[in-house]
């Protein structure tokens, strides 16, 4: 099966069917992956098409909850209660409840070392001619923040909405989103719901619409932008080194992103606080923080013109 072709078959597919594909898909396992930091550092030396792939394990190190694994509740809810097209369906005030705590929660953020050196690197190698894209799982923006261009976010974000009635998408970045949310969305599982009536939620404000806004973010159940996966099997396909950045390899389709590229004989690099499923595919494995281990890889090499 050609490159790519397996996140080609997920695209129009709810997760569990990407679930599916993955149970019988396998790939022949290289060697032990080796967490020689100077080979390493001479691969990248020679890459001219870098792709960083992100995980919640970036964003973490800055001290956003990643609502993941065990005390990972909001209230009463974990993210999977909350992040589906019936649950805002059902209840949107408290839907936005969610989603308004968890934008209020990141303006306290800021990008850690991880961030501010794959933005660094980015500037660096753009200079020589030479290219990184970030492909991230994340909704927080701290890339963004922490300088990056190229950046695609195929799960969305926090800080867009979609109008639910002419579709509409746009950057939000208003503190509250509405009047009515202000001081809304405690986490305490003792907190009252809003019960915000569906009027005074975040509306669209194109002329003549004012329809009600959602979180642009994909939800557990719905589908990847297209247009973005092209792009990134684009990226992917053209990329000669691959880094794998606090991410656990277990969401679909992104978790196929760098086995797929392995498959082909690029190196891939895994930087992770543990082993993952996929740590077998790749060349290298460099296990600890985030924002230790990757910072020196990313580093001017002796080579480097500039």
């Amino acid at each position: 099966m050609a490159p790519l072709q397996l996140v080609l078959m997920c695209r129009g597919l709810t997760s569990h069917l990407c679930a599916a594909v993955r149970l019988n898909w396998s790939a022949p396992k290289m060697a032990r992956p080796s967490s020689n930091l100077t080979e390493f550092c001479e691969d990248f030396a020679k890459a001219k098409h870098v792709a960083i792939i992100t995980g919640a394990g970036v964003s973490a190190e800055s001290g956003v909850p990643t609502f993941r694994g065990q005390g990972g509740y909001w209230r009463k809810w974990q993210a999977q209660d909350l992040a589906t097209p019936e649950a805002f369906s059902r209840d949107p005030s408290l839907v936005w409840e969610f989603y308004h705590y968890r934008r209020e929660v990141m303006r306290s953020k800021m990008p850690n070392p991880a961030h501010l050196a794959i933005a660094k690197c980015e500037s660096r190698l753009s200079k020589q001619g030479r290219s990184v894209v970030i492909i991230t799982q994340n909704i927080d923006e701290l890339h963004h923040r922490a300088g990056s261009k190229h950046v695609y976010e195929i799960h969305g974000s926090l800080f867009k909405t979609r109008c639910m009635s002419c579709g509409e998408v746009k950057a939000n970045h208003k503190s509250p989103i509405c009047p009515a949310l202000e001081g809304k969305g405690e986490p305490d599982p003792s907190a009252k719901d809003a019960r915000i009536p569906v009027q005074h939620l975040p509306r669209c404000d194109g002329s003549g619409c004012n329809g009600l806004l959602r979180p642009h973010v994909v939800w557990f159940g719905e589908t990847l932008d297209s247009d973005i996966l092209t792009a990134v099997e684009q990226e992917l396909e053209k990329c000669d080194l691959c880094l794998v950045v606090g991410t656990s390899s277990v969401v679909y389709p992104a978790a196929m992103f760098a086995p797929q590229v392995a498959g082909r004989g690029v190196p891939v690099a895994e930087f992770n606080m543990e082993c993952t499923p996929a740590t077998m595919r790749f060349k290298y494995h460099f296990e600890g923080p985030c924002g230790v281990t990757l910072p020196p890889a990313l580093e001017r090499h002796e080579s480097e013109a500039i």
